[in-house]
C-alpha cells in the first residue's frame, strides 16, 4: 500500500517539459483568440457601440420625418389658401 502514492507521483511526473509548454501555449492561444474576438465585438465595425449609435441615428431621423411631414402639411395648406382652393382631407 505504501508504494501506491509514490507510483502515483511518478506517473504524474513522467510528462516531458515540452508537452507542458505545448499545453500552456495552446491555452494561451485560445485565451488570446477569445480576447481578440470579444474586442472586435465591443469595438469593431459590427460592435455594440455602432449598434447604439445607429439606434440613436434612427430615432433622430424618425423625429425629422415627423417634423417634415407636419411642415409639408402646413405649407400645402398655405399653398391652397393662396391659390383659393380648399384642401382635401
Amino acid at each position: 500500500m505504501a508504494k501506491r502514492p509514490s507510483e502515483l507521483t511518478d506517473s504524474l511526473g513522467k510528462g516531458s517539459w515540452w508537452q507542458d509548454i505545448v499545453r500552456y501555449g495552446v491555452a494561451l492561444a485560445i485565451l488570446i483568440a477569445v480576447s481578440v474576438y470579444i474586442g472586435f465585438l465591443l469595438f469593431g465595425t459590427n460592435s455594440v457601440e455602432v449598434l447604439i449609435q445607429l439606434n440613436a441615428q434612427e430615432k433622430s431621423l424618425k423625429r425629422s420625418i415627423e417634423y417634415l411631414k407636419k411642415e409639408n402639411a402646413r405649407l400645402q395648406k398655405e399653398y391652397f389658401e393662396l391659390k383659393q382652393l380648399e384642401p382635401e382631407q
